[in-house]
């Protein structure tokens, strides 16, 4: 099977790539410059260079959550513009799209799982940006699977686990959030499953819509890096000997986080017929490939 990944070089985009290719699947990758989402030319460009792929999987987005408070513009024009664009190109030439989105729509206020079908209400730039590119998406071309998702961490790019790893190796004591909960989630296993949908959805022309996918179980982002830095022992030494649970009110930033966004991923699971696994499972194999290297 042949498919174009955009935002190929980013944290997700590569786990895609190399999943594809492990498969057989003719993967074709386009990112920045060559290729930019918000731009129907260059869109255009690398549909046809991908030699008419079966599907497209974006995996390009605006991810800086704190920056994008400073810069809208930005964000807006990647997360809500760039997502119209690849829908409208993909709408002409009858190519399905696959587009992976956030925890960030929903306010974090409920305290039982978000289903896909529950209201959005965004908080931040961010979270309105990626908002509003699902819905631009779903009223340009109907064949177009939305995969919202939350605390991707894996091999790739920067994110919170390696953070932790680089903090843990040059300080004593780590202060960490304990009132927020989510369910963090490893590239690797995403990328799976995102495959797994365009396979589906190429073969059957059937299960469009709007899903969830995460790894198992809830935690705190405290919780969480316990365990990161208690696996991360079993590779390296590290300089850590405390981590301290504190409140959000006493970590502040400039974009407001979901307090709770843990996601219900039943429909996904029935639709397409995809196993979870723990995040744990994923953490220790992003750590044994790292082999102790950030």
């Amino acid at each position: 099977m042949r498919i174009l990944i955009t935002g190929s070089n980013g944290q997700l985009g590569h786990d895609l790539m190399e999943q594809a290719r492990s498969r057989d699947w003719q993967a074709v990758g386009a990112d920045l410059p060559q290729c930019d989402i918000t731009n129907g030319d260059s869109v255009a460009a690398a549909l046809a260079a991908a030699g008419s792929p079966a599907a497209v999987i974006n995996a390009a987005a605006y991810t800086a959550v704190d920056a994008a408070e400073g810069d809208p513009a930005t964000a807006y024009a990647v997360n809500r513009d760039g997502v119209a664009t690849l829908a409208r190109i993909c709408r002409e030439h009858q190519v399905p799209l696959i587009h992976v989105s956030t925890d960030y729509v929903f306010d974090g206020l409920k305290t039982s799982p978000y289903r896909p079908t529950d209201p959005i209400r965004p908080s931040g730039v961010y979270g309105h940006s990626k908002a509003e590119g699902e819905t631009l998406l779903r009223a340009q071309w109907e064949q177009h699977v939305i995969v919202r998702t939350s605390w991707l961490f894996g091999r790739h790019g920067g994110n919170f686990v390696k953070t932790m790893l680089r903090l843990g190796r040059e300080r004593d004591t780590l202060r960490v959030v304990d009132d927020q909960v989510g369910c963090p989630t490893y590239a690797g296993d995403l990328a799976g499953a995102l495959l797994e949908i365009a396979a589906h959805v190429t073969r059957n022309g059937q299960g469009w819509g709007t899903y969830h996918f995460c790894n198992d179980p809830a935690v705190t982002w405290w919780a969480f890096t316990r365990r990161i830095i208690a696996l991360a022992r079993t590779h390296e030494r590290l300089a850590v000997t405390d981590i301290v649970p504190i409140l959000t009110v006493h970590y502040p930033l400039p974009a407001p986080r979901p307090p709770y966004s843990v996601l219900d991923c039943g429909t996904l699971e029935s639709q397409f017929g995809i196993t979870r696994r723990s995040w744990e499972e994923g953490l220790k194999e992003m750590l044994a490939d790292m082999d102790g290297v950030g």
